[in-house]
């Protein structure tokens, strides 16, 4: 029996992508999987759209925060009610390609993988190409500090090797914050060397205001990791650098599709 993924997807007012991302899923040519959607507090149509989800398919569950939480807790309630070895993240307005789960369950199974994470590419509204990402082969803990290269679509964890892992409950950079927690105990976490999932730009998102990003970044260094002033500043001069690198940047696009 191959392993059960579990896939961790938060909600918030997103009708107008949702049913992309879970088609996504439901289009995964690795079928043992399930899909553990936490709602929070949406107040458009997000709901009916996934209600006609869950009648199609078992694999998809449904769970609702009572009060308005941020993306982390939503996260986190998924993760306790997860059953999969595999815990992979997918938000409400991302894709995957049809092979993503396939190719990365196998990549962890043959290397025993604890962390890994794989390409992907930005894409408009429309689907267009605006650029591909590639991340090293793998990171260690110091190095993420530098530059969070997990992308969260991609992220996958082995509960086997690991347990489960929850997202600290801060509002902004939970991702960033797990991946930092899991690589406190492991050397590093490998990239699977393919462009498997698709990054939405253009929405109402962090990733829209460059300036909110770089303050986010900052507090993070200073109010959760704790870091002086001075070990914060060096942190975030790489973390700056990168970000500049990686935006000013164009890569050829080698064509990967649904």
């Amino acid at each position: 029996m191959r392993p059960l993924v579990s896939i961790i997807m938060p909600t918030y007012n997103s009708e107008h992508t949702l049913q992309a991302s879970v088609n996504s899923v439901l289009q995964q040519t690795y079928t043992n999987w399930e899909l553990l959607i936490t709602d929070d507090c949406s107040t458009d149509s997000t709901l009916k759209i996934i209600e006609s989800f869950l009648n199609d398919d078992c694999r998809i569950k449904l769970f609702r925060l009572h009060s308005n939480s941020g993306a982390g807790v939503a996260r986190n309630n998924s993760i306790r009610y997860s059953e999969g070895r595999f815990v992979a993240f997918l938000d409400s307005d991302d894709l995957w390609h049809k092979d993503k789960l396939e190719k990365q369950v196998q990549f962890m199974l043959d290397r025993n993988f604890a962390l890994t994470y794989t390409q992907y590419i930005k894409v408009d509204s429309n689907m267009s190409f605006l650029g591909a990402i590639h991340p090293p082969l793998n990171v260690s803990y110091s190095n993420l500090l530098k530059s969070n290269v997990i992308g969260c679509l991609t992220a996958m964890y082995d509960t086997k090797l690991l347990g489960k892992v929850f997202m600290p409950t801060i509002r902004k950079r939970q991702d960033m914050a797990l991946w930092l927690k899991i690589l406190e105990r492991i050397d590093y976490a490998w990239c699977l060397p393919e462009e498997l999932a698709y990054y939405m730009v253009g929405h109402d998102s962090l990733s829209s205001n460059k300036m909110k990003i770089i303050t986010t970044q900052w507090r993070f260094y200073r109010q959760y990791l704790h870091f002086n002033i001075l070990k914060s500043a060096w942190y975030f001069s790489f973390y700056a650098f990168y970000a500049f690198k990686k935006h000013s940047s164009k890569k050829h696009h080698q064509g990967t599709s649904l």
